[in-house]
């Protein structure tokens, strides 16, 4: 299966509408959305953004119903009450909740949680490390599925730590902190990257973040992967 990876949002309403191109060119068969729809540099009090992005994505959800949704840090910054977290606005805070609300909803029961698999892909917003699972998850060994589900089961004293799936930055030490899984193709985002970059069994594809001054970081290129062969490439 050919799947549209929708990577960070951060207030950028407009990649909805490249993703609903993108999937009414049949080039992908569905999508799914690392996470962070929300918060970006200087938008804490822009409440028509916050607004329209989240009626995108709800919207999206509704024409697009087998999309797979994955929680960033700054969804759940807001659903935990995070205050301190960077980007977080006490403005939009009652939106962000209300609409998050409406987005869990929408979704069919399961396809808004932390982490997702589809056959050999792991999808999530930061990506699973050994160190995380052997420390937090011992039990669990290496059944990837039991692993994911006891992920999508914690609370925010284990994956509001900075080895989670949700914090993790397995692209700035990556042979140190060492993949779960590798046999399977972990597609994450949460960590901006120039280009969609692979690393092993590592495909990072945050390119449309920014610099604090609105300059983007990447070159806004989107992707497909391939969820049995692990194949990936460029959506042209």
């Amino acid at each position: 299966m050919r799947v549209l990876v929708i990577p960070d949002i951060h207030l950028k309403p407009w990649i909805f509408d490249q993703a609903i191109e993108i999937l009414e060119s049949g080039k992908c068969e569905r999508a799914v959305c690392v996470g962070d729809l929300v918060d970006d540099w200087g938008h804490e009090s822009n409440l028509e953004l916050y607004e329209e992005t989240l009626k995108k994505a709800i919207a999206f959800a509704k024409r697009y119903p087998d999309t797979l949704w994955c929680y960033g840090n700054h969804e759940l910054a807001y659903i935990w009450g995070k205050y301190e977290h960077s980007g977080y606005s006490e403005e939009a805070e009652g939106l962000v909740c209300e609409y998050l609300g409406i987005l869990d909803e929408t979704v069919a029961p399961g396809n808004l949680a932390v982490v997702h698999r589809i056959d050999n892909v792991i999808f999530s917003h930061a990506g699973i490390i050994r160190e995380f699972v052997d420390y937090w998850l011992p039990n669990y060994g290496d059944d990837v599925d039991a692993v994911i589900a006891a992920i999508n089961e914690s609370s925010d004293n284990i994956l509001w730590e900075g080895t989670s799936p949700l914090w993790t930055r397995p692209q700035d030490g990556f042979r140190k902190a060492g993949i779960f899984a590798p046999d399977y193709l972990q597609v994450v985002g949460h960590t901006p990257v120039r280009s969609i970059m692979s690393q092993g069994s590592l495909l990072s594809t945050d390119t449309f973040s920014t610099f604090s001054n609105g300059r983007p970081i990447g070159n806004e290129e989107m992707c497909w992967v391939d969820t049995v062969t692990k194949d990936w490439g460029l959506v042209e």
